[in-house]
């Protein structure tokens, strides 16, 4: 049996280890980490498979989350974030601006709407003038998102406070903000398995997201859906208070137009890659191309207060 003496061993032991560690830096170096939003997975999965078209040797990491958890991510020290695509730009100035991340791009907008598939109860008599009624029967459930951690989840709570406006229904608002709360999820996406299974009836999810899964979906009018910039007046007339980032702290959300938002945080280990990768989404003709065929029309005229800190190789 042939012996090797300690010095050997040693010398053969650090030579692993510089190895491993040259290897896991080549490897990072190539590796884009994404953290998005939930109703961005079918959209960010498109958006990866082309942007690899273009750079084959590029390893993609993703994961979806309720946008406000996905910021929380972003702040945990331990958590890979080379780029994050937030379905609320406001997550990315309230939560991650100034300590985590420079600035936001705009890229996206979307619209609120009630989905459901033909198995739910009263499918075939739902229409935009007694969607309210159908909901708070009390053989029907409903699900939603939770405010705390994803913008569906708020922009949910304003189009049920907006419809007690709109139609003068006092108290509806609290009714339904207190029916089916076992229901209550922490990403949309989270809801259509329930709906799927008939667990629930109805959902309150992004049209966009109906759209890619094939889902019925009642189009509610631009008061309530959320996707008029014209409206935006309107929309602020509602507000919740959510968690904040720090124990006890909350924040007061206005009801405004859909933008989604994205951000390179201070933490990337690619920050090349990843304005690559923004710069690509938010190409006319490549990513924002892909979002319109997935139901998400791109943001105009939005006036972006961070503009002066993105870099211009970012900017049109």
């Amino acid at each position: 049996m042939i012996m090797r003496s300690p010095v050997y061993l040693i010398i053969a032991i650090c030579i692993l280890l510089i190895g491993c560690a040259t290897g896991g830096k080549q490897d990072s170096g190539r590796t884009l980490n994404i953290i998005h939003a939930g109703s961005l997975t079918l959209p960010v999965h498109e958006l990866a498979e082309a942007f690899r078209h273009e750079y084959p040797d590029v390893k993609i990491l993703t994961e979806a989350w309720g946008s406000k958890a996905g910021a929380r991510r972003v702040i945990d020290i331990n958590t890979p974030a080379d780029v994050f695509m937030s379905a609320d730009y406001m997550v990315i100035e309230n939560m991650l601006i100034p300590e985590h991340a420079p600035w936001y791009l705009p890229f996206a907008t979307n619209e609120l709407a009630i989905v459901y598939t033909p198995r739910s109860r009263f499918a075939s008599e739902i229409n935009v003038d007694n969607w309210m009624e159908i909901l708070m029967r009390s053989d029907v459930k409903y699900g939603r998102s939770n405010p705390d951690m994803d913008p569906c989840g708020v922009r949910s709570v304003f189009t049920i406070k907006l419809t007690e406006k709109k139609y003068g229904q006092q108290g509806f608002a609290k009714q339904m903000l207190e029916k089916d709360t076992d229901n209550i999820r922490p990403k949309e996406t989270d809801l259509i398995a329930l709906l799927e299974s008939n667990h629930i009836d109805y959902i309150f999810l992004y049209k966009s997201v109906a759209v890619q899964h094939g889902l019925e979906y009642l189009e509610l009018p631009d008061s309530l859906s959320l996707g008029s910039f014209a409206l935006t007046d309107w929309y602020k007339n509602v507000s919740i208070q959510t968690m904040g980032t720090k124990p006890g702290e909350t924040i007061t959300e206005y009801g405004e137009a859909m933008v989604y938002g994205i951000t390179i945080p201070y933490k990337t280990q690619n920050p090349e890659l990843a304005e690559r990768f923004v710069k690509f989404v938010t190409n006319s003709e490549k990513g924002q191309q892909i979002l319109q065929d997935l139901g998400q029309e791109p943001v105009r005229g939005f006036a972006n207060p961070y503009e002066a800190d993105i870099p211009e190789t970012l900017l049109p």
